[in-house]
């Protein structure tokens, strides 16, 4: 029987190459800092470089280590090519954060082909083969993982405002979550994930440009703030979590129903 420390909620992340995608804003900024302040090698991707070589200042100038690599998720050879050289430059992806998305602010009747290919692609195929690639290699090295996916709250509730397919690809990232737990729990591959609420972001500033703002209308008239998901980022990351897999976290402040 193994003998844990109490409490048994360790997140030293020390010798870990986390690869975060999405982070050149938002959620993802903030959870590549988190990332490396607890010691991981953090690769920080996105398609805007410029702001991923300030974030990569700001994680060095906290004393930690980041490399930041372009990323389309929209393109496959963009998504394989970035694990190889993450694993060439800091060593084998062990950790991933699949926190790449976009928004669709549209009736589904309305949304051009090119913008439902977006969407899909970035949302919910890229993130796929995204884990299929970084899974492929920790089975080939036989090392255990930890992969945590972004949801949303809305992948489980929609009201018919004009987000359709961003619900269904958050929900298609929950059910993502849920099987490639189970197929890969005898590599010790482990895939959880989380569903903000209202959270501030670039993206959620580009929604209420258009319909307003949002936390006069929450039970506790607030948006939640990026600091508030690093403990559930943490324990999902560390090997406090190690028999949590396919699990999926609500954190919405009380914003929506269940």
């Amino acid at each position: 029987m193994a003998d844990f420390p109490l409490p048994n909620n360790a997140c030293d992340l020390t010798g870990e190459v986390a690869l975060v995608t999405g982070s050149t804003s938002g959620l993802g900024w903030r959870f590549a800092r988190v990332l490396a302040s607890v010691g991981a090698k953090v690769v920080v991707t996105g398609r805007r470089v410029e702001r991923l070589e300030e974030l990569v200042k700001l994680i060095e100038a906290d004393g930690g280590q980041a490399l930041p690599l372009p990323l389309d998720m929209t393109d496959t050879e963009s998504i394989l090519g970035v694990v190889e050289k993450a694993e060439q430059a800091l060593g084998l992806v062990t950790i991933l954060v699949n926190n790449a998305g976009i928004p669709d602010a549209q009736y589904a009747h309305r949304m051009p082909i090119d913008l439902i290919d977006r969407v899909f692609d970035t949302n919910l195929r890229g993130p796929f083969v995204l884990s299929c690639e970084v899974a492929r290699r920790l089975i080939a090295a036989k090392r255990p993982g930890r992969m945590v996916n972004i949801s949303s709250v809305g992948g489980f509730n929609y009201s018919g405002g004009g987000a359709a397919l961003y619900s269904i690809t958050k929900a298609g990232i929950t059910r993502m979550t849920e099987v490639l737990a189970v197929e890969w729990a005898r590599n010790f591959i482990n895939v959880n994930g989380i569903a903000p609420g209202a959270f501030r972001s670039e993206m959620m500033d580009g929604m209420q440009s258009r319909i307003g703002e949002i936390a006069p209308h929450t039970p506790r008239k607030r948006l939640g703030e990026p600091e508030q998901l690093d403990s559930t980022l943490l324990y999902l990351c560390s090997p406090a979590s190690e028999c949590v897999t396919g699990t999926m976290i609500k954190v919405d402040d009380g914003q929506g129903s269940r």
